[in-house]
C-alpha cells in the first residue's frame, strides 16, 4: 500500500502534513466506494482522528460517493480542528459520550470506526478509564449493533517479549500490566459480547504506536535528544500514521461478527538507542543515554496486517528523517507524550 510513492524530502508545515495523511491510496477508495451508507467515527477530536475523518472524506470524494457522508463525533474542545473538518467535507456532531445525552441521538451509520480511549492519568484513580475504555465502547456498540464497526484498541493488552522474536501475534495470549491496558481488554470484551449476541461485524485494532511529526514516539525521542534529556535504552515498534488510518477504515471490509483481531504497527523492530543516536546525528547533538535494552519489550508482529493491506509505503528511516527534520526546523510539536517506556502500566 504504497500511499505516498515518492515520499519528500521533508514536510514543510502543517498543511502540508495534513495532505499527505488524508492522500488515499486506490484501494482505500475503491473499498469505501463499495460500501453503502454514512460512516460515523466516535471520538474524533483525538490525535488520530481528524486526519482519518479527512482521509475518508477525501477517498469518497475521490470515489464519487457523494452519496456517503463522514460523521465526526466528539465533544470538541478545539473549535479550530471542528472547522478545518467541516472546510474538508466532514459533518460534525457535538456529543460527550461519556454525559447523560442517550446514545440513541447519535446519527445512524452503516459503518463505524471506535476511537474513544483514555490512558493517561488513572494510576491514581482507575474508574474514569474503566468507564472511557469500556463501558462506552458497550453502549457504542448497543447503538450501532446493525452497523460494521471498526475499534481501535493497543498493543498493551500484550505480555512484554523477547525482541528478537518479532513481537506478539493476534494468535498470541493477552498478558496486560495495568488499569489502562486492562480496561482496554475489556473494550475488546464488550465489543466482543456486542458482536456475538447482535451479530455485529467488528474489528478489533490493536495498534503500536502511530506516528506523524507533531506528536509520537519519534517525536518524544527527537525532542529529548534536543533538549538534552535523558533516553532509556529499550525497543519499539512505531507506523506512519496516514497507514494507521487507512488500515482503520479499510478492516472494516474484513469485520465479521466472530470479530477480527488485527495488530497494526510497521515491521521493524526498533532500537531507541539507535533511534536516538540517528537523531543526534541529525540533530548536531549527544543524545544522553541511561541503562542497557531490557531483554523485553511491548512489540507488535504486524504481518497478517501488511499481508492482508499491503505494507506501508514510508517506514522508519524515512519517518525519522521527517521527524529530525521538523524538529530542527521548529514545528509545531503536541504537548502529549506517550509514555512509550513505561514498563509498569502506570500511566
Amino acid at each position: 500500500m504504497d500511499r505516498i510513492v515518492d515520499a519528500p524530502a521533508s514536510i514543510a508545515d502543517e498543511t502540508e502534513l495534513e495532505r499527505l495523511l488524508a492522500t488515499p491510496s486506490p484501494a482505500l477508495v475503491a473499498d469505501l466506494a463499495a460500501g453503502t451508507g454514512d460512516l460515523v467515527v466516535l471520538g474524533a477530536g483525538g490525535k488520530m482522528g481528524p486526519t482519518l475523518c479527512m482521509l475518508a472524506a477525501r477517498a469518497l470524494a475521490e470515489g464519487g460517493r457523494a452519496d456517503r457522508s463522514v460523521i465526526a463525533v466528539s465533544r470538541w474542545s478545539d473549535d479550530g480542528v471542528r472547522r478545518r473538518l467541516e472546510a474538508s467535507g466532514v459533518r460534525t456532531v457535538a456529543f460527550d459520550l461519556l454525559g447523560d445525552r442517550p446514545y440513541d441521538e447519535l446519527p445512524d451509520a452503516a459503518d463505524v470506526v471506535f476511537m474513544v480511549g483514555a490512558k493517561f492519568g488513572g494510576a491514581g484513580n482507575p474508574a474514569p478509564l474503566w468507564q472511557t475504555n469500556a463501558v462506552v465502547a458497550g453502549m457504542a456498540a448497543r447503538r450501532y449493533r446493525g452497523s460494521r464497526i471498526a475499534c481501535f484498541s493497543t498493543g498493551n493488552v500484550y505480555p512484554f517479549v523477547d525482541p528478537s522474536g518479532g513481537g506478539s501475534t493476534e494468535r498470541d495470549a493477552v498478558g496486560p500490566v495495568g488499569e489502562y491496558a486492562m480496561s482496554t481488554l475489556g473494550r475488546e470484551r464488550v465489543m466482543t459480547y456486542a458482536a456475538q449476541r447482535y451479530g455485529t461485524p467488528t474489528t478489533l485494532i490493536r495498534l503500536n504506536y502511530a506516528v506523524e511529526p507533531r506528536y509520537g514516539v519519534l517525536a518524544d525521542i527527537c525532542a529529548a535528544v534536543r533538549d538534552g534529556r535523558p533516553i532509556e535504552a529499550g525497543h519499539v515498534n512505531v507506523v506512519w500514521q496516514g497507514y494507521a488510518n487507512e488500515v482503520a477504515l479499510r478492516s472494516l471490509t474484513v469485520a465479521t461478527p466472530e470479530v477480527e483481531i488485527l495488530n497494526l504497527t510497521g515491521p521493524e523492530t526498533l532500537s531507541v538507542r539507535a533511534l536516538a543516536e540517528a537523531a543526534g546525528e541529525d540533530l548536531g547533538v549527544a543524545p544522553v543515554l541511561t541503562g542497557s535494552a531490557s531483554g523485553t519489550a511491548l512489540l507488535n508482529n504486524a504481518a497478517r496486517c501488511h499481508e492482508l493491506f499491503g505494507p506501508p509505503g514510508i517506514l522508519a528511516p524515512t519517518l525519522l528523517r521527517w521527524q529530525t527534520d521538523w524538529v530542527r526546523r521548529g514545528g509545531v510539536l503536541w504537548d502529549k507524550p506517550t509514555k512509550f517506556q513505561v514498563r509498569d502500566g502506570r500511566f
